[in-house]
């Protein structure tokens, strides 16, 4: 009797690190990866995976997309995770998104003029991309609304496109309103979010 061979399993995806060193990665790649590929952003031709969240950051990312989806007039829909393709080089998945409800829904990607409002949960390994990178190119790109959440306890920021621009004349993102317990807006749309139905 002889014994099946056991099976190997296969290595799991990397990107190639010549193109990395090149940083000439662009959308298309991110279109054909492989089923067992990790979530990515490509970030000026660079794929980059983030940390993996925890169980309590994507508890947080559902309670907010659902409370999201929710409330939100017509017009405007909520998604998880959906990548936002800001050039053919750069691209970035936010936690939870608004979207205008007109784009198709086959689409992979979305262009920052689909998008109303940008949130990012900052978790330890993301605490200088999500306060810091992101809003930045958030703003940059023209998306009026962005929300960082802090965790432990739960803390939401919410800001929108100011005034303010920065040195390379690109707008940047003001704060509006911040609470633990309730935040309440007049933009995108009247909202009044008690903290406690989006906290794990």
């Amino acid at each position: 009797m002889t014994r099946e061979p056991t099976p190997i399993s296969p290595e799991p995806w990397r990107p190639d690190q010549a193109r990395q060193q090149r940083a000439d990665h662009t959308l298309d790649d991110l279109l054909t990866l492989p089923d067992g590929a990790p979530r990515v952003e490509l970030v000026d031709g660079v794929v980059q995976a983030p940390p993996l969240p925890t169980l309590g950051h994507q508890d947080l990312s559902s309670l907010l997309y659902l409370w999201l989806r929710s409330h939100a007039p017509i017009g405007l829909r909520a998604a998880q995770a959906i990548g936002i393709a800001f050039s053919r080089n750069t691209v970035r998945r936010p936690d939870v998104l608004l979207y205008q409800a007109s784009v198709p829904s086959n689409r992979y990607l979305l262009r920052p003029v689909d998008v109303v409002l940008a949130a990012e949960i900052v978790s330890p390994g993301t605490r200088r991309i999500d306060r810091f990178a992101k809003p930045g190119e958030y703003a940059a790109a023209g998306i009026p609304y962005y929300w960082r959440i802090e965790q432990d306890p739960v803390h939401v920021y919410a800001y929108r496109i100011g005034d303010r621009v920065g040195p390379g004349g690109e707008q940047q993102y003001e704060l509006v309103a911040d609470g633990a317990d309730v935040i309440e807006l007049a933009e995108p749309f009247d909202i009044k979010l008690p903290i406690a139905e989006i906290t794990p």
